[in-house]
């Protein structure tokens, strides 16, 4: 059985942005505003080299809202493999779920078992690549991350500062990570740990 490290992709491989017409921050609607984070290219290649697959598993509703279109999506990800390249950094696979309840389009509105925090994604890619989802991890920086790693079996870990109304939160959805770290760097540098891999370089 192979293992893998799941990735959320938008906070956790690439910068969320800013919408100033909403006043919300957001996933990028387009590849100008595509921005991969400090180190994620360099932690992803160390996943790689650990042996483990590189997953990513994401909802992305921004379709079934009308912010933008599957061709968008798909230039997204081609910049985000380009990016990665520079690094020697890949993903093995990239899964999406494409569907919201309140979608405009009506086709994207359903709620859907590959929704997180519904494990969906994850079991999909278990099946496919044939992964031990418990010698797994869970990476994310939203508690329906660390809901879906759990509800598969995965070791998860949070990506952020634990606050106060975090912690009755984690609580009352049952989504108490196993670690927490602060950027997807911090994440593998735990998992070398974790695995008893040793690895001297800054990435």
């Amino acid at each position: 059985m192979k293992r893998g490290v799941f990735l959320d992709r938008d906070g956790v491989i690439n910068a969320m942005v800013y919408d100033p017409e909403h006043g919300i921050i957001d996933s990028p609607t387009n590849v100008k505003q595509f921005r991969l984070l400090p180190r994620a290219g360099r932690a992803i290649k160390r996943i790689k080299e650990m042996g483990f697959l590189a997953v990513v598993v994401s909802n992305q509703p921004g379709i079934a809202k009308g912010k933008f279109s599957l061709k968008v999506l798909e230039a997204i990800d081609k910049e985000m493999k380009e990016e990665l390249a520079q690094y020697g950094a890949r993903l093995d696979r990239i899964y999406y779920c494409l569907h919201h309840p309140g979608a405009v389009k009506k086709e994207y509105r359903k709620n859907c078992p590959c929704r997180k925090p519904s494990p969906g994604l994850l079991l999909k890619a278990a099946e496919e690549f044939k992964i031990d989802l418990t010698s797994s991890y869970m990476i994310g920086d939203g508690l329906i991350d660390v809901q879906a790693g759990k509800r598969a079996g995965c070791k998860t870990i949070l990506l952020g500062r634990l606050k106060c109304d975090l912690c009755k939160m984690m609580e009352d959805l049952d989504a108490k990570p196993d670690l927490i770290v602060s950027n997807l760097s911090q994440a593998v540098k735990l998992i070398e740990k974790l695995e008893g891999e040793q690895d001297e370089g800054i990435y």
